[in-house]
């Protein structure tokens, strides 16, 4: 499939460049960006019917961890807010194993989308991960399964939403939530949305939508899916530097695997 059979390009005019100053604007101002059917019926059902058949190569996993998702801190306390720990159970197929000729893997590549992202986000240059498995990844939760609360380790993350749920899935944040860059953990805030305490914002995504999240200050999670269809999303990272790759440690812990 080419790019204007991917994306609806009539909708969405991504060589536009007031189209691009409206999307830049919100995603500054609101730290999110939806971009509601940005990907076609058909290259959805072309994604949709990969995922199926890749299902027998899926690494499921449930891991236990902090919203900051590094070690726990010796020098806190077990139920401080520093080491509370939260649950992330999913499935995830990696790069190697999407078909050459996946939508995913063309939009991905495609210099417009990638000139277009760029301008969005203020970035120079988007790179393509050094190794063969984390640069386009598509997740699935079946039911049961969540995202925990975290902040990520990046500044952005691009999804696309391939199969939402029939009830449950739903992305949950709460914007600049910490400063991380000036050492602000903010530690109390983040117990507040954890016990409840915090009103929490939601995205409820239709399969096609593109969402570009700033999630590294941003306290975010997806809930269980209450639903019997499988929640697929497809994570398209780039990295802002060239030759990064995951460490064989990451790697292990995301793919059961290493590359």
């Amino acid at each position: 499939m080419h790019l204007n059979e991917i994306v609806n390009l009539t909708r969405h005019t991504i060589n536009d460049p007031a189209f691009r100053a409206t999307c830049r604007d919100q995603l500054n101002k609101q730290g999110v960006l939806v971009m509601p059917e940005f990907a076609t019926k058909a290259a959805i059902e072309a994604i949709q019917v990969e995922g199926e058949a890749n299902r027998d190569k899926v690494y499921a996993n449930r891991e236990e961890h902090t919203v900051y998702l590094s070690a726990v801190d010796p020098a806190f306390p077990a139920d401080h807010t520093r080491n509370r720990m939260v649950v992330s159970s999913k499935g995830c197929i990696t790069d190697d194993v999407l078909p050459g000729d996946s939508p995913l893997r063309t939009l991905y590549d495609a210099p417009e989308f990638r000139d277009f992202l760029c301008d969005i986000l203020g970035e120079e240059r988007l790179y393509n991960y050094a190794d063969p498995l984390s640069s386009v990844n598509l997740h699935y939760a079946e039911t049961g399964q969540e995202l925990g609360w975290h902040f990520d380790y990046s500044s952005f993350a691009i999804t696309l939403m391939v199969q939402p749920t029939t009830s449950g899935g739903e992305f949950e944040y709460v914007s600049a939530l910490r400063a991380a860059d000036a050492g602000d953990m903010n530690f109390n805030g983040v117990a507040d949305v954890l016990d409840g305490r915090t009103a929490v914002k939601r995205l409820s995504m239709n399969a096609g939508a593109l969402v570009l999240f700033r999630g590294r200050n941003s306290l975010h999670r997806v809930t269980p899916n209450e639903g019997s269809q499988t929640r697929m999303l497809a994570v398209l990272a780039y990295n802002t530097e060239p030759g990064i790759a995951l460490s064989k440690e990451a790697q292990m812990t995301f793919y059961g695997r290493t590359a």
